[in-house]
């Protein structure tokens, strides 16, 4: 726009504000390009410490460990089997999980689990996955409850998609005999 009074050009509010949006579009891209993920010192397989890392990162096939489905960002259970979000409780201490409430995958075209699906938080400026450090109860196919925590999502032999998890056998929580 140009002043009819001599002051020179006027960009309107609107021109400002999305090129500071652009701006700060670029800057997060410019930030993702350089961040760099933490790499656990982890190797492919089961670890003293009780934890297991696996490669999931071929996006036309899921890798199974027991009754869990991983490929890339995606983390199912197996048909037969369910899982319930724990939230973010301590996993050391989790020995009894509920009996009930599981959800089961939905086999389609999109296969997910609602209760595990989203076990991650994305970060728009460094474009990583982090483990939002959930646990989750597993019901499987034999009717055994575990407890199982996504510790990572990167580690230095595959990069992105190695998940190292933990996992351990739980009992179900005592149902309330109390009287409401």
């Amino acid at each position: 726009m140009v002043s009819v009074h001599g002051g020179g050009l006027k960009a309107p509010l609107l021109v400002w504000a999305l090129a500071v949006a652009f701006l700060l579009l670029v800057a997060s891209l410019l930030i993702g390009a350089f961040s760099k993920p933490d790499f656990p010192p982890y190797a492919l397989g089961a670890h003293a410490d009780g934890t297991y890392t696996l490669d999931a990162s071929r996006s036309d096939e899921w890798r199974w460990w027991g009754d869990l489905g991983f490929r890339r960002n995606h983390v199912i259970t197996a048909r037969g089997t369910a899982a319930l979000d724990l939230g973010p409780v301590s996993f050391d201490s989790t020995t009894e999980v509920p009996a009930e409430g599981y959800v089961a995958t939905t086999f389609e075209a999109d296969t997910t689990n609602p209760a595990i699906g989203k076990w991650y938080d994305y970060s728009m400026w460094s474009h990583l996955l982090t483990s939002r450090h959930h646990v989750y109860a597993v019901r499987t196919r034999s009717g055994e409850l575990v407890a199982l925590e996504i510790l990572a999502y990167y580690c230095r032999e595959v990069g992105a998609a190695c998940y190292t998890v933990r996992r351990k056998t739980t009992r179900p929580r005592p149902a309330s005999s109390g009287v409401r």
